[in-house]
C-alpha cells in the first residue's frame, strides 16, 4: 500500500510539476504528516525531490528527471476500459485503480502528447445516467462484477415484475450492461437460458465455491443488442394512428424510445394544410399510450383505435371536471 502510494506521489509530481504538501495529499486521500514523511523517503531513496519554502513553494522534481516506473498492474491494465467512465469505475470498486492507471500513462507520455491528453481529460466527460432518473442502488454490484470476471457462480434471491415476485435463482454470469445509469447481468440459470437480470433488483446475494467455464465465442455485446431489439419486439405489439402539431413533432424525439421514434419517422405522412403530421406508431397497451400521449397535452391527437381515442377523451373529461371542482371550492 505503502509503495503504491510513494510511487503515486512520484507520478504526480512528474506530470503535473510543482505541487504543495497540501495538494498532495488531497489528491492522495492521507494527512499532510504523511506526505511529509513520504516525501522524506523518496529523497532518502535518491529520487530528487525538492521543496521550496515561501506561498509559492511546493515540492518538484529535478529538471529533466523522468521515472521508469510506470509498468501497469494487471488490475490497471483491465481498468483502462473504464478510464472514461469515473462513475462506473468507482461503483465497480475499481475507481482508485483507474486513477492509478491514468498517473502511470501520464507520466510516461512525452510532455506534448501528456498536454494534449490533459486538455481532452479537461474538456470531455461522459455522464451516463439519463436525465430525470438516477442511478440504481446496487449494494451487491461489486459482488457480482467479482463473479464475472472470476466466473464463480451465483446464488441470488431476485425481485422480478412477475408473479411470484420474489424467486431465487443459480446462475453462471457472463457479464455486466451499464444502460443509461441501471446495470444489468447477463447470466445464464439452470435451463441453460441466457437471461437479464436488473442488479439493483437482487435482494440477496451468495458467491458460490464452484466455477464455471465462459462458453467460447460468447459476445456480450452482440447478445445484449439482440436481447433489445426482441425485447422491443415483445413490448410493442399494438399499433396507434396519431396527428401531431408542430410543436408536437419538434418534442418527438425526446419524448418517445427510439423503436417508436424510428417508426414515426418511417411512416410520417406530409403535413396537412394545418401543419400537422399523421403518423402511425407502435404502442405497448391502452394504459401505456394513455400515459405517454398525455405528455404531448393539445399538440397530441389520437385517430385511431377508437377504444384509445375514448379513453383519451374520458381522461381529459376527467381532468376538466377535477379543475372545475377545484376552481369552485377555492
Amino acid at each position: 500500500m505503502r509503495a503504491s502510494r510513494l510511487l503515486s506521489l512520484l507520478m504526480l509530481l512528474q506530470t503535473r510539476g510543482r505541487m504543495t504538501a497540501q495538494e498532495l495529499a488531497a489528491e492522495l486521500e492521507v494527512s499532510v504528516r504523511t506526505v511529509y514523511r513520504d516525501v522524506e523517503s523518496l529523497h532518502s531513496a535518491g529520487v530528487p525531490l525538492y521543496g521550496d519554502a515561501g506561498p509559492s513553494g511546493g515540492y518538484r522534481l529535478l529538471e529533466g528527471y523522468r521515472t521508469r516506473l510506470t509498468g501497469l498492474t494487471s488490475e490497471e491494465a483491465e481498468s483502462l476500459f473504464l478510464a472514461g467512465m469515473p462513475g462506473p469505475a468507482a461503483e465497480l470498486g475499481l475507481g482508485s485503480v483507474v486513477t492509478a492507471a491514468q498517473l502511470k500513462l501520464m507520466a510516461a507520455l512525452p510532455v506534448e502528447l501528456r498536454d494534449r491528453a490533459g486538455r481532452i481529460r479537461e474538456r470531455f466527460h461522459l455522464d451516463t445516467p439519463t436525465w430525470y432518473h438516477g442511478a440504481d442502488e446496487t449494494p451487491h454490484l461489486a459482488a457480482v462484477a467479482d463473479a464475472v470476471w472470476n466466473e464463480r457462480r451465483l446464488e441470488i434471491r431476485y425481485h422480478r415484475w412477475k408473479t411470484p415476485r420474489e424467486v431465487v435463482r443459480r446462475l453462471e454470469p457472463y457479464g455486466l450492461v451499464l444502460k443509461a445509469g441501471r446495470w444489468y447481468l447477463i447470466a445464464c440459470g439452470g435451463d441453460e437460458n441466457v437471461r437479464t437480470y436488473r442488479v439493483s433488483q437482487i435482494r440477496e446475494l451468495h458467491a458460490l465455491p464452484e466455477t464455471f467455464t465462459r462458453p467460447a465465442g460468447f459476445d456480450l455485446a452482440a447478445h445484449w443488442n439482440g436481447a433489445l431489439e426482441e425485447f422491443e419486439a415483445r413490448l410493442l405489439r399494438g399499433e396507434a394512428v396519431v396527428r401531431l402539431s408542430p410543436d408536437g413533432m419538434e418534442r418527438l424525439p425526446d419524448m418517445v424510445r427510439p423503436a417508436v421514434l424510428r417508426a414515426a419517422e418511417a411512416g410520417a405522412e406530409p403535413p396537412g394544410p394545418d401543419g400537422w403530421t399523421q403518423i402511425t406508431v407502435p404502442i405497448e397497451s391502452l394504459p401505456h399510450a394513455l400515459s405517454d400521449f398525455l405528455r404531448f397535452g393539445e399538440d397530441l391527437e389520437v385517430v385511431s383505435p377508437a377504444e384509445l381515442r375514448d379513453l383519451m377523451a374520458a381522461t381529459a373529461q376527467s381532468l376538466v371536471r377535477l379543475y372545475d371542482a377545484s376552481a369552485g371550492r377555492s
